[in-house]
């Protein structure tokens, strides 16, 4: 009831970002009509606020409970732990990626279960978010001092999490990739760690089952990073995110301004994909 309210007034009366989200559906549904994209719009602000009152939630909520409300089979992770392989596991903005998080480092034994996260600008806020993102044992990593908290792990087996699809700090430097049809920047910090370990690559997708039920599926690109091109990873990484997001339109964090950096060839070289 709380999360109905909520979606309510930030759809009806706020109409948080409604114009940037419309434009992001414009861009990626361009065939669904006007009432149709309206309509996964609508369905968006109640995942968004579904997610907000969760991660409230997921401060105290048993493990039991995490296990009954996400589900996910980890035999590729397994099976990459018993080979000794490090690997990484990139995901996008899905609904409910900080249920996901706990979920992970709830079922999945590892010494060294890494969380790179982007750091919230205020720092009380950033401090609670530490608090739970790290109730389970994952260690976290800033992705603004990335080079630095990773030094105690890099002689080691480790797992890390990637929420892939943050907008870069510098376009400039930057992969460009059409996404969409439209091109935009994607950072490029989880190929050059992966090329750089030659970790394994697993691309996870997030998606609800019913309300506060959720599912995670994983899908293995490679064992090892360095048999990519240059740029590959990043290429595959956002046709897998188009797909998954257009098995479930909703299910994206449309709020985010992914388009808001225009490409420019003279300043930004050349894209890795031609639309």
């Amino acid at each position: 009831m709380i999360s109905d309210l909520a979606a309510f007034t930030l759809e009806k009366v706020v109409k948080y970002r409604r114009t940037i989200i419309l434009n992001n559906l414009e861009i990626a549904f361009p065939e669904k009509t006007l009432a149709e994209r309206k309509q996964i719009c609508h369905k968006f602000y109640y995942l968004l606020t579904d997610n907000f009152i969760e991660t409230i939630k997921l401060f105290t909520l048993p493990r039991r409970r995490i296990r009954h409300h996400f589900q996910v089979d980890l035999s590729i992770l397994e099976e990459l732990k018993k080979e000794g392989k490090s690997f990484n596991v990139l995901l996008g903005h899905f609904f409910n990626w900080e249920f996901a998080n706990l979920a992970f480092s709830e079922k999945f034994d590892c010494e060294n279960l890494l969380l790179v996260y982007m750091p919230i600008k205020n720092q009380a806020i950033n401090r609670v978010f530490q608090n739970l993102r790290s109730r389970f044992g994952s260690k976290l990593i800033s992705a603004h001092t990335y080079g630095h908290d990773f030094q105690p792990y890099r002689r080691k087996h480790f797992a890390q999490l990637l929420v892939s699809d943050q907008n870069p700090g510098g376009p400039e430097y930057a992969n460009w990739v059409p996404f969409f049809g439209k091109n935009a920047p994607f950072v490029n910090g989880p190929e050059k760690s992966a090329r750089f370990y030659n970790t394994a690559i697993v691309f996870c997708n997030i998606f609800p089952e019913r309300r506060g039920y959720y599912k995670a599926e994983l899908t293995l690109l490679t064992k090892n990073a360095r048999e990519l091109q240059s740029g590959e990873l990043i290429v595959e990484f956002v046709k897998f995110l188009e797909a998954s997001i257009r098995k479930n339109p909703a299910n994206y964090l449309w709020s985010h301004r992914r388009y808001k950096h225009e490409f420019k060839e003279e300043i930004h070289g050349k894209l890795l994909l031609k639309k």
